[in-house]
Formats: structure tokens, C-alpha cells, sequence
């Protein structure tokens, strides 16, 4: 049997210009030692399987070979450490008088210390001063996954070159490059689910890729691939897409859990589908289409899908998509959680525009469907005779509903006209519209919705009742007789806050309500649903309107910071500033 040679090995760069991905640093090297401005401390650092130690290897042999005779050996003058395995003090106290004595061949002394980040920081001081003032033909290359273990005196003295992650491009083109030398069969589709998977490292890519190999028996199909390494080709994408477009919320619950008969992660199916929608809008531009990283027949059906559909659509599907993926994490049903999100993609629009309450379409069993924004439905029996009729009586239909809604949501027994137009961010000039339709998936705009249709509702109620004058003497007893009530019911705390606020009155029917913070004018608010109505049945006055404030001079009295304190406490007692400066204290 013969002995195979792994291609993350036999593929292993022997010159920068070999080296993949990485332009900037490759050119930089070889500048600096074209016009011998080579540093004697380098510290490379970045991601696994990028190159670092590549580099290293490959600078190493350049420092002696150039301007040199080419045909001498001067791989004595190169020493390699491995300090995951020598990372005590004793092994840098070798390095140390080792380095002193010059090269026999050649000009430098190359060392390599490969993990650096695995020294100990006893290892590290002993470095320091050889870091520092390092003899003329001594240069030290170190090279590191985990920059921030360095200790901050070793990185103050090294060079620094940060290795960027190989982009998926660049590994997709490797690849190709190596299976035509090796004559394989391949889609190129294919080793971008290989360069995708190996996250940016081309050393994990070349192992993906013998295992593929060797799976596929050297014909490396895109779905072979997938199936392999448990992802989801574009194929997947494009049909579970498509039965989206189509809104077949059945079709979509049972593909998804075929997928998780796979094994397929929820995660990557969601991360996997924004990355879907994400390439259709650039499919939409030519100039943006070059940005999706996808072989050339892929973009091309992205180019031919994506002209059938809205650009609404992609973005709001992609901040549904976006949310899902943020909520993920927190949510303990995990399925569910992207059942219903499939559910709110393939609902989301309904004839190219957005929904807006409710949706009514016909089904195959001759029912009207009526489908929410949450994806959720209900039918409603009705003759074959109602498909025919035209768009107005759909309208009609939906118009009721919407009515519906708002009756259920006027019988309310919250009353919220208490709520002043500034706390709504309503213009006091204009009337609330309850017909304007409000998108469903947005909670607040629920509770917009019925906080303006309560208060429209209780205006209309109390529009016909007495608004009796009072003085603010009736008022006063009124708000001292609530306070008491209060007490009996056992609220001491909302007592207490009713006692320490102040109450004027602004108008006939508008009265100001003064607390000390914040916290104090969120309580008030939630009691204001009694405290209306109990004003406004015994002062006979269905007009009132409460304004609560913050008091600005409470505020100010607020003591937080040190120097606050000692300013309040020496206004209390000024001889406090004389001790303060006889003992020399600090606050």
C-alpha cells in the first residue's frame, strides 16, 4: 500500500507567491526584504489554517537566499519551536544562548516559535530583553492563533501582521485549480459548500476536500457534497423558496420537517434562507449580482427568480428572517418558534402587496380562508356563486372584519383617555383614524390600535354627560378622601406617592398632576383608570383630563455623584469644608 500525502501537506505553499488569500502581507514581506527593512521581531497572528507558519517557512528560507548564492543549504541557520510542548523558562533560557552564537552559512539566525500564545508569562519576561536588543543576526518570527493572550511588552516589540480569513472565492478557486491538475470530475457548486463549511481556513478546506474525494470516488457533485457534510445545497433553497413564493404553508411545514429528519440544525436552516434572500436582491442589479459568491449557473437562476418578485417582499422577509434568528437563542421550543416563522414568510404578502389585517381567499374545498398576519386561519362556509364576485365584495368582506375588530376592541373595559395626546405622539390637531390599517406583525401597533379606538370610544361616551364647574377646594377633599379609600384597600404605596404629589388645576376641565419621578408617574398612570372615573362622578364633570408631570425641583434636589454629597452636607454644615481642608481629605 502506498503512502498517501494529505493535500493540506503536498498543496503546502513554498513561495508568497503560493500563498492564498493573503496579497497584502505576502507583498509587504517581500518588499521589506527587497530593500532590507526586515524587522528582527515579527508576531503573525490571526485564524488556524490560513498560513501563518507557511509564511514563516517561506520568509525564513528568503532571508539567507537573497541576494545569495541560491545553491546553498541554509536550513541549519532555520530553528522551529513548538511552544505549546516548550513553553517553560528553561526553554527560552536555551533560546537565549543559543542566539548568541553567529551563523557558520549565511547571514541570520531564523526562529520560529509557532503558539506562542502557550508561553508561560514567566517564559515571556525571560524573552523580553532578547526581544528588545536581540544580536544583529538573530530574527525572531512568532506565530499565534489568540493575539490577545500575548502579554502587551512582547507585542510592543514585534512587528505585527494580522492574517485575514481566506474569502470563500479564493478557496473555491483553489480548489478548482487542484481537482483540474488531479483531473476529477466536480461542479463548482460544490466546493463552495466545501469552501463554506471550512469557515475561511484553507488548511480545513484541503481535508474537507481528500474526504470528499474519496467519498465521491473523485466525481464531487454538489448534492454528494451536501449529503456528506449535512448542509443545504442551493437547490434546497430555490424549491423551499419557491413553495414560500406560492404560499403553501403545508407543503413548507412538511419540507422543513423532512429536514429535520436529516439532521439539518434549525440555526443553519434560517441563517441558510437569509443568505437566500439576501443573494435574490442582489440578483436584482448586475452590479450587485457579482457580489454573490455562487457559481455562474447559480446566479443566473437567481437573476431569473427574482425579477417575479417584489423587492417589499425580500426585505421584509429578511427582517422577519433577521428576527427569528435573534430571538432564537431565548426561545425553548425551538421548532415551533421556526414553523411559525415559515408560516409569517408565506403569508407576508398577499398579490404583491403587503398584509394588512386580514387576508380572504378561497381554498380548494370551495371555503373562504381567512388568513391572519400570524399565519394563523380560519374558514367560513359559502356557496360556489361568492368566488365570482369581483374585487369591491372581497373589500367588503375585509372592511367587515376590520369593524369587527374594532367593536371588540371599543367593548374594552380599560379606559385610556386619561392618556394625553404628547404620551401618544399624536398631533393634538388631528382625529384618530381607527379605518387606517395597521401591520399585524407589529405588537405595538396592536396596541396602538386599541389604545386609539378606547380612546375614541370613551370621548363618544362622555361627549352628552354633564361637565359641571368646581372649585379646587372640592377638589382637594375629593383627592384626600381617595387617599384614605386607598389606605383601607391596603394600597399604602400608591397612598403614599398620591400624598406627596401636588395638584393644580390648569383649566375648567384639564387638571395638573405634579409627582417626584418617573417610577411615581408610571404608577399614577396605572391608577388613573380609577381615579377618572371617581373624579368625574362625584364632581359631576365627564370632561376632566389629568396632565401628570415630573417636578423639575425634585430633580435638582437628587443627590447621586460624590462631590453632590459633600456639596448638599457642607450646605448643612459648612465647618464640614473647614475640616475637610485642615486634614487634607479627599470626598
Amino acid at each position: 500500500m502506498e503512502s498517501f500525502l494529505v493535500s493540506a501537506l503536498k498543496y503546502r505553499p513554498t513561495s508568497f507567491d503560493e500563498v492564498v488569500g493573503q496579497d497584502s502581507i505576502t507583498k509587504t514581506l517581500g518588499n521589506s526584504l527587497k530593500t532590507n527593512q526586515l524587522p528582527q521581531a515579527l508576531l503573525f497572528c490571526g485564524p488556524r489554517g490560513v498560513g501563518k507558519t507557511s509564511c514563516a517557512r517561506i520568509l525564513a528560507k528568503q532571508i539567507n537566499t537573497n541576494n545569495s548564492d541560491t545553491s546553498k543549504d541554509f536550513a541549519f541557520n532555520i530553528f522551529e519551536l513548538d511552544a505549546a510542548s516548550n513553553n517553560s523558562v528553561e526553554d527560552i533560557r536555551k533560546i537565549n544562548e543559543q542566539v548568541r552564537i553567529p551563523p557558520q552559512i549565511g547571514s541570520h539566525k531564523i526562529y520560529i516559535i509557532d503558539e506562542a500564545h502557550m508561553l508561560s508569562n514567566a517564559a515571556f519576561n525571560a524573552f523580553l530583553k532578547t526581544l528588545e536588543e536581540p544580536p544583529k543576526h538573530a530574527i525572531f518570527i512568532l506565530a499565534t492563533t489568540e493575539k490577545n493572550k500575548i502579554i502587551s511588552t512582547v507585542l510592543s516589540r514585534c512587528q505585527v501582521y494580522d492574517f485575514k480569513r481566506i474569502s470563500v472565492e479564493d478557496i473555491q478557486s483553489f480548489l478548482v485549480k487542484i481537482a483540474k491538475e488531479r483531473k476529477l470530475e466536480f461542479e463548482e457548486n460544490a466546493f463552495y459548500l466545501i469552501a463554506q463549511k471550512a469557515e475561511g481556513a484553507l488548511r480545513d478546506a484541503l481535508s474537507i476536500f481528500d474526504r470528499m474525494v474519496s467519498f465521491t470516488k473523485g466525481n464531487l457533485s454538489e448534492s454528494a457534497v451536501a449529503d456528506n457534510l449535512n448542509l443545504l445545497d442551493h437547490q434546497t433553497y430555490f424549491e423551499l423558496g419557491e413553495l414560500l413564493f406560492q404560499r403553501k404553508i403545508p407543503q413548507i411545514l412538511m419540507s422543513y420537517d423532512k429536514l429535520v429528519k436529516r439532521g439539518i440544525e434549525s440555526i443553519q436552516l434560517i441563517k441558510g434562507l437569509g443568505d437566500h434572500f439576501r443573494n435574490l436582491i442582489f440578483a436584482k442589479d448586475p452590479k450587485t449580482a457579482a457580489l454573490i459568491e455562487v457559481g455562474e449557473s447559480i446566479r443566473k437562476s437567481y437573476t431569473e427568480i427574482t425579477q417575479t418578485i417584489s423587492n417589499d417582499y425580500l426585505m421584509d422577509g429578511i427582517e422577519i428572517i433577521n428576527s427569528c434568528e435573534i430571538n432564537f437563542r431565548n426561545v425553548k421550543n425551538k421548532r415551533i418558534h421556526i414553523e411559525l416563522t415559515l408560516m409569517q414568510l408565506a403569508s407576508l404578502h398577499f398579490n404583491e402587496e403587503k398584509k394588512k389585517g386580514y387576508i380572504i381567499t378561497p381554498n380548494e374545498n370551495d371555503r373562504l380562508v381567512i388568513n391572519s398576519d400570524l399565519s394563523s386561519s380560519f374558514s367560513v362556509p359559502h356557496s360556489k356563486n361568492s368566488l365570482n364576485k369581483n374585487k369591491k365584495s372581497r373589500l367588503a368582506i375585509e372592511k367587515e372584519n376590520q369593524e369587527t375588530l374594532i367593536e371588540k376592541a371599543q367593548d374594552d373595559k380599560k379606559i385610556i383617555s386619561n392618556i394625553s395626546d404628547k404620551d401618544l405622539d399624536f398631533p393634538k390637531s388631528k382625529n384618530i383614524d381607527l379605518k387606517t390599517p395597521v401591520s399585524g406583525f407589529s405588537l405595538s401597533s396592536i396596541a396602538l390600535k386599541k389604545a386609539a379606538s378606547n380612546i375614541n370610544s370613551s370621548k363618544e361616551k362622555d361627549f352628552d354627560k354633564p361637565r359641571h364647574d368646581f372649585e379646587f377646594k372640592t377638589l382637594e377633599s375629593l383627592w384626600k378622601e381617595y387617599i384614605l379609600n386607598l389606605k383601607k384597600k391596603g394600597k399604602k404605596n400608591i397612598a403614599s406617592i398620591f400624598g406627596v404629589s401636588s395638584i393644580n388645576l390648569k383649566g375648567a376641565n384639564e387638571i395638573s398632576l405634579t409627582v417626584p419621578s418617573e417610577m411615581n408617574k408610571v404608577e399614577m398612570m396605572k391608577e388613573m383608570d380609577n381615579l377618572l372615573p371617581f373624579l368625574r362622578k362625584r364632581l359631576n364633570n365627564y370632561g376632566i383630563k389629568v396632565e401628570i408631570l415630573i417636578s423639575e425641583a425634585t430633580k435638582e434636589e437628587l443627590v447621586y455623584s460624590v462631590n453632590e454629597k459633600y456639596k448638599y452636607l457642607k450646605k448643612l454644615n459648612p465647618s464640614l469644608k473647614e475640616l475637610r481642608d485642615r486634614f487634607d481629605l479627599d470626598f
